[in-house]
C-alpha cells in the first residue's frame, strides 16, 4: 500500500469543526439548519459558541452536521453503505469527486423530508414489533 494518506479528500480532512459549523451557518442560517437536522442548539437560543460547545460534547450531533455538511453544503454524493457506517471525518471520498456547490434548501423540503422519517421510523417499529400493536399504545 502507497504511503498517500485515504482521508486527504474528504473535505473534513484539515478542517476544524469550527469552520464547518461556520461555513453552513453563513450559508443557510439557524432556522434551516435546525429544520434539516432538528438539533435544538440551532432553535433555542442559537449562536456560534453555544452550538459548539454542544457539538463538541455529543458525538452524534456532531456526526449529523459533518454529514450534512459533506452531503448537503459539499453536495457529494451519497457514500457508499461500508462508508456511510463509519463517522464522516473516517469516510474515503473516491479520487476524483470534488465538492459542487452547496445543495439549494427550502423549508418544504426539510418538511417532506421530516414526514419521511417519520414514516420510516414508524415501519421501523412495527417490523420490530413482528407487525404488532404496540403496547405501550399510539402516542403519534
Amino acid at each position: 500500500m502507497d504511503n498517500e494518506n485515504p482521508y486527504l479528500t474528504n473535505p473534513l480532512h484539515g478542517t476544524s469543526l469550527s469552520t464547518v459549523l461556520n461555513e453552513i451557518v453563513d450559508h443557510y442560517g439557524f432556522p434551516l439548519l435546525y429544520a434539516y437536522l432538528n438539533i435544538n442548539c440551532f432553535n433555542k437560543n442559537p449562536s456560534i459558541a453555544a452550538s459548539m460547545k454542544f457539538l463538541k460534547k455529543t458525538q452524534w450531533a456532531r456526526e449529523k452536521v459533518e454529514s450534512f455538511y459533506l452531503y448537503q453544503y459539499k453536495s457529494l454524493p451519497k457514500a457508499s453503505d461500508s462508508e456511510f457506517e463509519k463517522p464522516p471525518r473516517e469516510r474515503i471520498i473516491p479520487q476524483g469527486l470534488t465538492p459542487r456547490p452547496p445543495k439549494e434548501l427550502s423549508f418544504e423540503d426539510a418538511e417532506k423530508l421530516r414526514l419521511k422519517r417519520a414514516e420510516k421510523s414508524r415501519n421501523h417499529g412495527a417490523k420490530r414489533n413482528n407487525g404488532k400493536a404496540n403496547p405501550w399504545g399510539n402516542f403519534s
